[in-house]
């Protein structure tokens, strides 16, 4: 068979057919990126400050919708209520996550058992490279300007230590300060007191954490069609071995037809000439 796919003609249709396969590979290839392809992003509102009472009720379960939404409150921190989040990254650094407990004026207060009278949320006010970097909370009435974001979950079978918390997550600090919260936190990214805006300090970095990426939409259409494309690429060479080895097989069946016109010593075999019936004799009566 290797004589045959040696012929012109195939070594050409092999040299076509790999052409073929390659731009259906191709087109494989675009549908694929064309199936992961972000779609151009719905107009938000999240980089509009909005009023954390207009966004996030206590007490909510925490929706979608309002995740990295920027919002404003006003109230105070309690300087007895602040912990460090280790394990967080600024310029690659590895360092310590401020975050303390602030207390939100005209709040709505949460009902039940163990609610307390004020409603808090934690509020990730700057990074730090050192633990002792860390200083306490600005006092008096703050008006707060952040990024809301959901809160994390807690790191589990780690006790963080006094002081220190494992992840900024709801469940853990509302254990730790014994207070009722909103289900999320703030990244600060501006904290303003009669009018002044207060700087962070030399040491501590602000956190300026952007929005989300939108998550990426599966096309499964554009994926269908790029492994459609593969099958063509793979047939297209199916189509050149099985014209070759059809070729190959008539090259078989011409060389017997050529074995049968020769005997064993090759010489061609005489064909009997047909006899004619002998004459029917008379009988003369």
């Amino acid at each position: 068979m290797l004589k045959t796919a040696l012929k012109p003609r195939w070594i050409a249709g092999l040299v076509f057919a790999l052409l073929l396969s390659g731009v259906f590979v191709l087109l494989s290839q675009w549908q694929l990126s064309r199936s992961a392809q972000h779609e151009p992003p719905a107009p938000s509102s999240i980089e509009e400050v909005k009023p954390l009472a207009d966004v996030l009720q206590p007490g909510q379960f925490f929706p979608g919708s309002v995740s990295d939404q920027m919002v404003t409150a006003t109230g105070t921190y309690d300087p007895g209520k602040q912990v460090l989040v280790e394990g967080r990254l600024y310029n690659d650094q590895e360092g310590f996550w401020i975050v303390s407990a602030f207390a939100v004026n005209n709040a709505p207060t949460i009902k039940g058992a163990g609610a307390s009278p004020q409603t808090w949320i934690p509020v990730a006010r700057g990074w730090v490279a050192d633990a002792a970097e860390a200083g306490p909370p600005p006092s008096g009435t703050i008006t707060l300007t952040g990024r809301l974001i959901p809160s994390e979950a807690p790191v589990p079978n780690v006790d963080a230590g006094p002081g220190r918390a494992s992840a900024v997550s709801t469940a853990e600090l509302i254990n730790k300060w014994e207070v009722s919260s909103y289900q999320g936190f703030i990244a600060a990214t501006s904290e303003v007191s009669a009018g002044v805006a207060i700087a962070l300090g030399d040491d501590v970095k602000p956190l300026n954490i952007p929005p989300q990426p939108p998550a990426e939409q599966v096309n499964w259409l554009n994926l269908f069609y790029a492994v459609e494309w593969v099958v063509f690429a793979g047939f297209s060479i199916f189509i050149w071995w099985r014209l070759v080895k059809d070729d190959y097989r008539r090259d078989l069946e011409e060389d017997e037809d050529e074995d049968d016109d020769f005997d064993d010593a090759g010489h061609p075999e005489a064909t009997a000439e047909p006899t004619s019936p002998e004459p029917e004799q008379k009988v003369q009566q």
